[in-house]
């Protein structure tokens, strides 16, 4: 294995570095030495600290996700990607409901899925038909996002997005780059209709585009328009600022370190395989 291994930190408990003042910390990530001597790794990664945008979302504790699409009347929990958007018609939707709920119950941030593997888009997005201005709900005029967005506001919530890299919609997913180039269209709009967007999560779901053709997602490009664009926000799962804790119930373990072993788009600059740690 290459020793050009970096680790990404979320979380570092101060209190647990004691040592001379004059030590060396290091801001969000570090790159370990040749061949380090014994205890060098464990040393310099005990002394790896959150920068800004981590540190803040380390503080909020409790952010709620919102899985929310045409799945919610299919009852699947991976929709095809052939599903009508017919089937999309909320009439009963409260987004304020979604919000003053999740605040009392003492959430600070809510993250809904804009779109999901199935490609069906929550908000009438430019680049697909397969959305809710084809569908039935408000006769096509509906917004999700907007609607998740302005109760946000009004509740004092931070607000984030799910966008699926994978699409099973999507006619050019396996081109992978006019399939960047659509993704990155949709993460536009995203990050610029909404007003300030606090976390962009992805997912590691990667399944096989037309013919067997298989999708590679272009993740420096994608970070680096969320930087452009969102430069306050965090990105996760498959992001490089923090990270899943590691099991679907939510529940991480008795001491769970918010770290990576090695983030997406540093894996490629290396040349290796992604490696993260659960």
């Amino acid at each position: 294995m290459s020793n050009r291994v970096l680790i990404t930190a979320a979380l570092l408990l101060l209190a647990s570095c004691r040592g001379d003042r004059n030590e060396q910390y290091y801001t969000g990530m570090v790159r370990f030495p040749v061949k380090p001597n014994m205890g060098v790794k464990e040393a310099m990664a005990a002394r790896v600290i959150p920068h800004a945008r981590q540190l803040e979302w380390q503080k909020l504790e409790m952010t709620a996700f919102i899985h929310f699409t045409v799945n919610t009347f299919t009852d699947m929990e991976w929709g095809t990607g052939k599903e009508s958007p017919e089937l999309f018609n909320p009439v009963a939707l409260d987004a304020d409901q979604w919000v003053r709920v999740l605040s009392e119950a003492g959430m600070k941030m809510v993250i809904i899925t804009a779109k999901h593997h199935d490609g069906f888009c929550l908000w009438p997005t430019k680049t697909t038909t397969h959305s809710v201005a084809s569908s039935p709900w408000k006769e096509g005029r509906g917004d999700v996002i907007r609607e998740l967005r302005d109760a946000c506001d009004r509740y004092g919530m931070k607000f984030g997005v799910y966008l699926s890299p994978w699409d099973r919609n999507a006619g050019c997913y396996g081109d992978s780059p006019a399939y960047n180039k659509f993704y990155m269209e949709q993460l536009t709009e995203l990050l610029t209709w909404y007003g300030k967007v606090d976390e962009v999560w992805f997912d590691g779901a990667n399944g096989e585009g037309p013919n067997g053709r298989r999708q590679e997602y272009d993740w420096q490009a994608y970070y680096d328009l969320i930087r452009e664009l969102q430069p306050e926000a965090v990105t996760a799962i498959m992001g490089e600022d923090v990270r899943w804790v590691g099991t679907e119930s939510g529940y991480g373990r008795k001491t769970e370190w918010s770290v990576t072993v090695l983030a997406p788009g540093e894996a490629r600059k290396a040349g290796l395989s992604m490696i993260r740690q659960d």
